[in-house]
């Protein structure tokens, strides 16, 4: 079987032809020296809000352990109660700092837990099941609103204006946490939207979506949540993109016609 040999522009043409967002010379710059958050400056007014911020986390942490010990009626309920203890304690945090984008990325965190990812439609009930399994209709869609709230504030507050513009390692993380935490909602969604429908605030833009939107949109959002440093997310961009898919199809096709039967196997 004949050797294909491509060089590094082949590469980067036929990725480009994949994922017409990529730039393989493009990418985040991190610099430590910046603050954490780019709206709270203050280093102890910083470290005092992380300090409250770490509590919650904990609590959480403590929460999913008993969980994972104790799969009963009672814990589920309990671990219920104290998961809205600890948004409740977000909401202080967030009401206090608003423009702190990593309590709005957690409190977003929080509710899909609750809720589960399949949060924008009728039917909650998914795997891993979330912990509300039967939810009021209007808790549900308030917090399916919020989620979608606070991650695109979270974005908006920490994204650079340019590639070029470095950024703190802190807040490219939170900005791949969140990016990637609305692609997993709006890929569950994609995945099950043939067979249930959209049950959401229809003042969110997402109400007015096809299966395609969400799948396009849970692939930019992979791909931005790998660009700022989830490699999982990164893998998985192109992937869930029908477009690229579609463009991958034709470019195996044409690699074989041009190259024989064997390409690719």
């Amino acid at each position: 079987m004949a050797t294909v040999e491509l060089s590094k522009h082949d590469i980067n043409v036929l990725e480009k032809i994949k994922d017409p967002e990529s730039n393989p010379t493009a990418s985040v710059v991190t610099d430590e020296t910046l603050p954490r958050d780019p709206h709270i400056i203050d280093t102890s007014v910083y470290e005092r809000i992380v300090a409250k911020e770490r509590q919650i986390i904990q609590a959480i942490q403590k929460l999913e352990m008993q969980l994972s010990q104790s799969m009963s009626e009672d814990s589920a309920d309990t671990a219920i109660v104290e998961y809205k203890r600890c948004a409740a304690d977000l909401d202080d945090l967030i009401s206090e700092h608003p423009k702190y984008a990593s309590a709005r990325n957690n409190r977003a965190q929080v509710y899909r837990r609750l809720h589960g990812d399949a949060m924008l439609l009728s039917d909650t009930m998914e795997m891993p099941m979330p912990l509300i399994e039967q939810p009021d209709r209007a808790e549900k869609m308030a917090a399916s609103r919020m989620v979608l709230d606070d991650l695109e504030r979270s974005i908006a507050l920490l994204s650079p204006p340019s590639l070029s513009t470095p950024l703190s390692p802190q807040a490219a993380r939170t900005l791949s946490m969140a990016h990637t935490q609305r692609a997993a909602i709006y890929l569950k969604t994609a995945k099950l939207l043939s067979h249930r429908s959209l049950d959401m605030d229809e003042s969110r833009r997402e109400s007015q979506w096809g299966k395609l939107d969400f799948e396009e949109a849970a692939s930019r959002d992979l791909a931005l949540g790998g660009r700022y440093g989830n490699q999982i997310a990164k893998g998985l961009a192109v992937s869930v993109n029908p477009t690229a898919k579609l463009c991958g199809q034709i470019v195996r096709q044409a690699m074989k016609e041009e190259y024989g039967p064997a390409y690719g196997e």
